[in-house]
């Protein structure tokens, strides 16, 4: 199925640097809205388990943005291998999503 919307989800191992990146992200237009949560990750890197607090941000943006979002995360992350999964959208309020359009470039 194709889709016009999607949500982008990446982490980040602090509150600043959450922020940091969300200001970017939309200083650059690429997303309309991102929220911020604190959030407790469990996950294995290079044959650890790992148990660190992170911040959850949840990037509303167009899919046809995703490319370019996704190499300015990459570019503006302090991970190796920053989380970066696109969602569909696939149903939203039309208000919502015609602000997202008028939010981006």
């Amino acid at each position: 199925m194709e889709h016009t919307y999607s949500v982008v989800i990446t982490t980040t191992s602090n509150h600043e640097q959450a922020e940091a990146l969300a200001r970017s992200i939309l200083g650059a237009r690429l997303a309309a809205c991102i929220q911020v949560q604190p959030i407790k990750s469990f996950y294995t890197w290079k044959g650890d388990q790992c148990c660190e607090a992170e911040c959850l941000l949840l990037i509303k943006t167009k899919h046809e943005l995703y490319g370019q979002l996704a190499e300015h995360i990459r570019a503006n992350h302090s991970y190796e291998t920053p989380e970066i999964i696109e969602l569909p959208i696939v149903q939203g309020s039309q208000p919502y999503l015609t602000w997202i359009d008028d939010s981006t470039q």
